[in-house]
């Protein structure tokens, strides 16, 4: 009987799939939109072929919205306001919304598709997002499994960033992806240097951007990405400062404590950075150098699965049971977050509970 009933579920799932398939097929052979119209902001206009998500239309006139996931809806970013047009709300987009955006008739544009005329809302920053490509200057393995990539600007030749935002590079077709994806890596370096940005990649396994960075591209390449994104950056207080990342986390924090060493500040600062091994670890004597150059700066690395035969006398463990050693002031100090959700989420319930407040804890979560 149980036999029987997987059986069922199988062929009926088989059948739904084979039905989508084909919806999908003849949606892209027949259905023809024509030519839709999009009102962005009351005032810009762009006339397009419908069809196609609103993210990928927007992409193809040169507006660009944040997308860390390449538009697959896995990401959340790619929000904007429709007032008309957009069609039902998916149930892809319902875990990244509020009820509040829900009312306010915010969206994911990745799963918004253009069938007919559409009036948006969009932040007047996102016209300032460019298209930018690049020569591969210099790649650097910084650990067995993290690269820094060194991209000279070809076209335009500068860009203009916040220590602590991102951008979207773009891997194009090759033998294992069909078609060219864009993944979502901060910058590591310095704002002041305009003509070039560092970038620091971890490889994911199976992943089609990593994959491409680490095995395909070569140093005198050319590769695009699009940019600036991102509200995480620096605030401008005299507040302490307490930095904690992990991994490839490390990116955002170096541009923002090479940002602060340029300019001369004077703030406490405190960067607790998170490794398992010794391996792990990067950019050590950079930092340990900082040290000797900011009078109010201290880095601490943390392991938490340092190996029998190394010689680690440094901390051990998970993070958040030191913060309380480098928190003089909780009131007063200014957290900045990057690593993993999971990280994030222990890091920021530690901090709330030591007395930071949660309108000073800013950060830049990725999977």
């Amino acid at each position: 009987m149980a036999c029987e009933i997987i059986q069922t579920v199988f062929i009926i799932s088989v059948i739904t799939g084979f039905l989508a398939l084909l919806l999908v097929i003849a949606e892209a052979l027949f259905v023809n939109y024509g030519e839709c119209r999009i009102k962005i902001n009351g005032k810009k206009e762009l006339v397009v072929q419908g069809g196609g998500s609103l993210l990928s239309t927007l992409n193809d006139n040169k507006i660009f919205l944040a997308s860390a996931c390449g538009g697959r809806g896995s990401c959340g970013f790619c929000k904007c306001t429709i007032s008309s047009g957009a069609g039902p709300l998916l149930p892809t987009e319902k875990p990244f919304l509020s009820e509040k955006e829900i009312s306010d008739g915010v969206r994911l544009s990745c799963q918004v598709k253009v069938k007919q005329d559409l009036s948006i809302k969009i932040p007047e920053e996102i016209f300032n997002i460019r298209k930018f490509r690049a020569e591969v200057a210099k790649i650097t393995d910084l650990t067995y499994d993290i690269k820094e990539l060194t991209l000279k600007l070809v076209e335009p030749g500068t860009i203009s960033f916040k220590a602590g935002q991102y951008v979207q590079l773009e891997s194009p077709a090759y033998e294992k992806s069909r078609q060219s994806v864009q993944r979502a890596y901060s910058i590591s370096s310095n704002p002041y240097q305009d003509d070039m940005i560092q970038l620091i990649i971890r490889r994911v396994p199976e992943g089609i951007c990593t994959t491409y960075v680490f095995d395909y591209l070569k140093e005198g390449d050319k590769i695009n990405f699009t940019g600036p994104f991102g509200d995480f950056f620096i605030r401008e207080t005299e507040a302490d400062m307490l930095f904690i990342a992990g991994g490839s986390g490390k990116a955002p924090i170096k541009s923002m404590i090479e940002f602060l060493d340029k300019i001369g500040s004077r703030r406490r600062m405190v960067y607790l950075f998170g490794a398992r091994s010794t391996k792990d670890l990067y950019y050590t004597e950079l930092f340990r150098e900082y040290e000797k150059k900011l009078t109010n700066f201290s880095y601490v690395p943390v392991l938490s699965q340092p190996s029998e035969e190394c010689e680690w006398k440094g901390r051990c463990g998970y993070i958040p049971p030191f913060i309380p050693e480098f928190l003089r002031d909780p009131v007063n100090t200014e957290a900045y977050l990057c690593g993993s959700p999971g990280m994030i989420d222990a890091v920021k319930k530690a901090l709330l509970e030591l007395g930071v407040p949660d309108n000073k804890i800013y950060f830049d979560s990725f999977a």
